[in-house]
């Protein structure tokens, strides 16, 4: 028989107080201690000193602490964002080194666009967490003029959608007064110009009788 480990968490009041939750998002600093570690780990690099390494993980908690993430779901986030850049940099990095081969750079070039996409993939996901991309619109009062029409209701959007309710044909407001013409017996048309003033036109069936040319 298979042996079986008992695994058991004990709760420490202590550990609620979340000191660090600008670091995780948790009143848990366990962890929040541990997404900072997690951090650290991804950003080890090779023949780096231990100072060298401080720096990069205190510039990194920095940047955590500016994503001020607000509960764990966005500590894990925030902690994923820093470590898609950080691997993009590197990649990018890599393949402009001046003895990497044509190959090499095309394949570092490649993996460093997919981790861009997976940040703004990221950086997404954490904005619409946070109900950012989205608005609502309440239209309360409209004054529409004479002979015009109007879209009455609500308007909601998010992500570039909008959603019309109230009329189901309503058309754009639009009010355009039309002139009334005269018959073809008038004696005389009047036509508008572009200017302030109007000018008459002759009379085609006085005219047309004996006149030549």
């Amino acid at each position: 028989m298979a042996e079986k480990h008992i695994i058991t968490v004990v709760l420490d009041a202590n550990d609620q107080e979340g000191r660090l939750k600008g670091i995780g998002g948790s009143q848990s600093d366990r962890w929040n201690n541990m997404l900072a570690n997690q951090l650290g780990q991804v950003l080890r690099a090779r023949n780096v000193s231990a100072e060298e390494q401080d720096e990069r993980l205190s510039a990194a908690i920095a940047g955590l602490m500016g994503v001020a993430p607000a509960d764990e779901l966005e500590g894990m986030m925030a902690v994923q964002l820093i470590a898609a850049h950080n691997a993009a940099m590197d990649c990018y990095r890599r393949a402009v080194h001046p003895e990497q081969t044509f190959e090499g750079q095309r394949e570092y070039l490649a993996q460093a666009n997919k981790l861009s996409r997976t940040f703004s993939t990221l950086l997404e996901a954490l904005n619409h967490h946070r109900g950012k991309g989205q608005q609502k619109v309440t239209v309360e009062h409209v004054h529409v003029p004479s002979g015009g029409q109007a879209v009455v209701g609500m308007v909601e959007g998010g992500g570039g959608q909008t959603k019309l309710e109230g009329q189901s044909h309503a058309r754009p407001i639009a009010h355009a007064p039309q002139s009334t013409m005269r018959g073809a017996d008038a004696a005389r048309e009047r036509l508008s110009a572009g200017g302030d003033g109007e000018r008459s036109l002759p009379n085609a069936r006085r005219n047309s009788r004996g006149t030549q040319g």
